[in-house]
């Protein structure tokens, strides 16, 4: 029993599907999240509600899943946001599902739910679309592509309050990185809107989003994940344009990471940080300083904390940051000893598990370790090459089904038994596999990137503007990203300044097979000549641009 709640929780798994089975009844499952404020809300007003938990203990079995520790399930029964309240059959198909409930409305859906129960059964159960359709529309990759999600940012822009779309307003970093090359004008306004209304500018950090249109209606709590991939984005403006507007908010958000998330008995990230009292937020910062900080889930994660090494390790590439470099090697020390075995990464870090406990591939974390080891080969020590390498073959080996790959290779109950092939988690692997195939010289990465994205190309056309890196990862696969090998090792005056070269696109390749103390510039078929200063190395990257 759960006291907050008055309802007898149980865990997800196959009992709770075979006791709904035996009693025939269905299952409830509320998906949660620690830093989700309305699950609480949903807690105390309507599951504490003793007349609702009556009901739900006595026609249902109802599960609780927390969905940073549950991502396949997650996945699989998200209703749009979280609390999700989804309604099971015994088989795990879905007979209908909703949000947040009030007391009210869990009633009457409570009612309907068991009517339509008594009188169909499992009949009125469906799997799904994204699950009943496994084959994505192939295609083929052209430079349309690019073009075409340019064109729908440019139409889903808010030229009044900046950002895309009407309402919620949610920061979309992918979106703002690929407008910064292709429409800075757009892009810098946006990032000006997010970094003036969901920075806390008293604790640093990000708040996840806003529910109107004008940024009104702050939603408090602080991811990891959104977090380290808005350091990146706000470190890559800053490459850009050099003005402190955009390094000060990565700057701050550093600091959040490495103090409030950071958890120091696991030297890694904690995945997030809740709302807290609403009246607090309003506060002057004397006032705030008294009242009780906000709960963190000191949860450490693998692919959050990946984003976050990613986003400081860039950071500190461009700006020297001390502070950012050493929490990034720290963290990422953590996750190569503790979060990565023969290339397959592990989703939690638990204090305690059995020896012969193998880890299960989820395509979202061996993307995101694999994006942060190209990182660190690139910008801190080659020898992360070699990890990168096995967390790609792992990948390859293990989820990739026909040209593109699925979430996951473990089995489940429910419908986590079917393969889901998430898009923006095959995007952001094949980004990762060009980089490799960059830093490596091993084309067949550049391949399976290839085809990866040709997967889904029959749909491009109608993807949204949350998949952005699509049409920049299509880029540059099509024409080849912009690389900078250097004959020394990382850390010398040439790596540093071709790190810091204004085209946030970039490879740089350190440890190269050139001469020491002398670089070259590679875009497509063409090749500059040696640089050996970094005066040279900036004339040879116009020359090749230009």
């Amino acid at each position: 029993m759960n006291d907050s709640t008055r309802v007898e929780w149980r865990e997800w798994g196959q009992d709770a599907f075979d006791e709904a089975e035996s009693e025939a009844v269905p299952v409830l499952c509320a998906l949660t999240a620690t830093w989700c404020d309305h699950c609480h809300e949903m807690d105390a007003e309507t599951y504490a509600e003793p007349r609702i938990a009556a009901h739900v203990n006595d026609g249902f079995v109802p599960v609780r899943v927390d969905v940073d520790r549950n991502p396949r399930v997650r996945d699989r029964y998200n209703m749009g946001g979280f609390p999700s309240t989804v309604f099971l059959a015994p088989d795990g198909t879905v007979l209908t599902g909703s949000g947040y409930l009030g007391p009210d409305g869990m009633r009457q859906v409570l009612d309907s739910v068991r009517t339509m129960w008594q009188t169909k059964g499992s009949g009125a159960a469906r799997v799904p679309r994204p699950l009943r359709e496994d084959e994505p529309p192939a295609g083929e990759l052209s430079s349309d592509i690019e073009s075409s999600m340019l064109g729908r940012l440019e139409e889903a822009y808010d030229e009044v309050a900046g950002g895309w779309g009407t309402e919620p307003k949610f920061p979309l970093p992918d979106a703002l990185e690929f407008a910064l090359k292709r429409n800075r004008e757009m892009a810098l306004r946006s990032f000006d809107a997010v970094g003036a209304n969901l920075l806390d500018e008293y604790d640093g950090g990000f708040y996840r989003f806003a529910t109107d249109r004008d940024w009104s209606g702050l939603q408090h709590e602080k991811l990891l994940d959104s977090n380290g991939a808005l350091v990146r984005a706000f470190a890559n403006a800053y490459l850009l344009t050099g003005k402190s507007e955009y390094r000060e908010p990565a700057e701050r958000t550093v600091e959040f990471l490495t103090t409030t998330l950071w958890n120091g008995d696991a030297e890694a990230f904690a995945n997030s940080q809740a709302p807290g009292d609403p009246e607090s937020h309003g506060l002057e910062p004397t006032e705030r300083a008294a009242a009780d900080e906000p709960p963190v889930d000191d949860g450490v994660f693998a692919g959050p904390n990946a984003l976050a090494i990613e986003g400081l390790l860039t950071f500190s590439a461009y700006t020297d940051d001390q502070r950012a470099r050493r929490y990034a090697e720290r963290a990422l020390s953590t996750l190569r000893a503790d979060l990565l075995e023969d290339g397959i990464v592990r989703h939690q870090l638990e204090p305690e598990r059995g020896a012969d406990d193998q880890p299960t591939p989820l395509l979202s974390n061996q993307a995101r370790v694999l994006g942060a080891l190209t990182t660190t080969a690139s910008t801190l020590e080659t020898d992360a090459l070699a990890e990168a390498a096995a967390v790609a073959d792992a990948t390859i080996e293990r989820l990739r089904d026909g040209d593109s790959f699925v979430d996951s290779a473990g089995e489940g109950v429910g419908l986590c038994d079917r393969p889901l092939r998430p898009l923006d988690a095959n995007v952001a692997l094949a980004d990762g596999l060009l980089e490799l195939a960059v830093l490596s010289g091993e084309d067949r990465y550049r391949t399976v990137a290839r085809e990866t994205l040709e997967d889904f190309a029959g749909a491009s056309d109608r993807f949204g503007v949350q998949v952005a890196r699509y049409g920049t990862v299509a880029a540059r696969l099509l024409e080849g990203p912009l690389a900078i090998r250097i004959g020394d090792e990382p850390g010398s005056d040439l790596h540093r300044a071709a790190l810091r070269l204004a085209d946030h696109e970039k490879v740089v390749v350190p440890a190269a097979d050139l001469e020491a103390g002398t670089a070259r510039v590679e875009h497509g078929d063409r090749r500059s000549d040696p640089a050996e200063t970094p005066e040279q190395l900036s004339e040879r990257v116009g020359e090749i641009l230009d």
